[in-house]
């Protein structure tokens, strides 16, 4: 007789899921940090207490708008489902997923396509199942009509803030206040005097551009943690809060956009505040500074009527570049009321940034320029000439190290940047 031992067939131990949370708010608020720490340590103890997931992480944005795709954590968790290395993603809500229906959906199907899962607690829905596709639209147009209606609160809330003289401000985004413990404007010595300093200089004759070299110089902060710029000063200078005013709802935000203001023009209520706080400039500096600002635009041919035709009507306005820097020409009201094109580089900072170039616009208007071009000045025979080269050909011949590509035949008049082909002729 022969036996023959038979062995068990060994069960095969099923393959866990790879879960992750995904966690948000709103704000940055101390009470909404709490509360993302909270979900955060919940998500993870409730995953890895699970015998059938392997704990994969928490993903967290925090004070970041639902409907923002712009959400790092977000993207991070998406891009590894893409990857295969999540099975099962979960969530309070639909409305902490995402706030626009489009992107939700979009974002849902791609995962369902890939068979990952994404679990709603408060809707008890699971995106896989086979009545999740109709639920979810239904609930996300809900949800983006809920936080429509917070959205239409809150302004309305504001709203009524201004009207009693109440105002909110983020002083670090302007020199010379800082905020008692009321949340009332009180001067800032230090930057007050800074301000002053600025506005006199300003007065005296030294340009906006100058004044950003004398800050950078000095090593004076910006508010923005970048260097100062001409910009930065008119600004500054503009800024009704130095003589002790304050003009709410200076800005808005459209009914067609969100987290996205724009300067109002009159389209919506505003209100102006006089002697709201202590002032750092008197109204007549503050005058004196508007009308100092005025006539140098004036001189410079930029009225602010103007504005926008010295912005766009002229033909060569973003076609010509500067050879050392790369950056565009600006056209400018120069020495005996000619209009010439200058690098604004060298506008902006100085010749200690950029040698630059400078071009009559009778010369450059006749070249009859369709495409950018970088403008050269070249001389030859005792005189100045100019060179016009295809940007695109210029960038190609130069070389990573900055250096030209030799072109046969080529002649180097003197002073000549560097021999190139001529793109469009004198």
């Amino acid at each position: 007789m022969r036996i023959r031992m038979i062995e068990p067939v060994q069960s095969k131990t099923p393959e866990k899921k790879r879960v992750c949370a995904y966690a948000r708010v709103s704000t940055d608020s101390r009470k909404q940090g709490e509360s993302l720490e909270n979900q955060i340590t919940s998500y993870e103890r409730s995953i890895k207490s699970n015998p059938e997931y392997e704990f994969v992480g928490v993903f967290a944005d925090k004070g970041i708008s639902g409907f923002s795709q712009n959400r790092p954590e977000f993207q991070r968790m998406v891009q590894m489902a893409r990857d295969g290395k999540v099975d099962l993603i979960i969530t309070k809500s639909i409305s902490r997923f995402a706030r626009n229906t489009a992107v939700f959906l979009e974002v849902v199907r791609e995962l369902r396509q890939i068979g990952v899962a994404v679990y709603f607690e408060e809707q008890n829905i699971n995106t896989l199942s086979g009545d999740g596709e109709v639920m979810l639209t239904v609930l996300a147009s809900f949800a983006e009509e809920e936080s429509r209606n917070v959205s239409e609160n809150r302004k309305w809330s504001i709203q009524k803030k201004f009207e009693r003289g109440e105002y909110m401000i983020n002083t670090e985004r302007f020199l010379g206040y800082d905020k008692d413990e009321f949340g009332e404007l009180v001067i800032n010595s230090k930057e007050a005097m800074a301000v002053r300093f600025f506005a006199d200089m300003y007065l005296s004759g030294v340009g906006s551009s100058r004044l950003g070299q004398l800050a950078n110089f000095l090593g004076i902060p910006s508010v923005t943690g970048g260097k100062w710029t001409g910009g930065s000063f008119m600004g500054m200078f503009k800024n009704e809060k130095y003589k002790g005013d304050f003009h709410l709802q200076k800005y808005y935000t459209p009914e067609d956009r969100r987290n996205q203001t724009v300067r109002n023009n009159g389209e919506v209520q505003s209100y102006y505040m006089e002697d709201s706080h202590p002032a750092i400039l008197s109204r007549e500096v503050w005058d004196a500074l508007q009308k100092k600002m005025e006539e140098n635009k004036q001189k410079r041919n930029i009225a602010q009527g103007d504005f926008m035709k010295y912005q766009n009507r002229y033909p060569l306005t973003g076609m010509l570049y500067c050879p050392f820097c790369g950056r565009t020409l600006r056209r400018r009201m120069g020495y005996k009321k000619k209009v010439e094109w200058l690098c604004a580089t060298y506008i902006e900072e100085g010749k200690q940034a950029c040698p630059g170039v400078r071009i009559p616009d009778e010369s450059a208007s006749r070249q009859h320029i369709i495409e950018p071009a970088v403008v050269e000045e070249v001389y030859g025979d005792g005189k100045k000439h100019y060179r016009y080269t295809c940007k695109k050909e210029f960038d190609r011949r130069r070389g990573a190290d900055g250096t030209e590509e030799k072109i046969e035949g080529g002649g180097v008049l003197p002073g000549e940047y560097r021999p190139r082909r001529t793109a469009i002729k004198l």
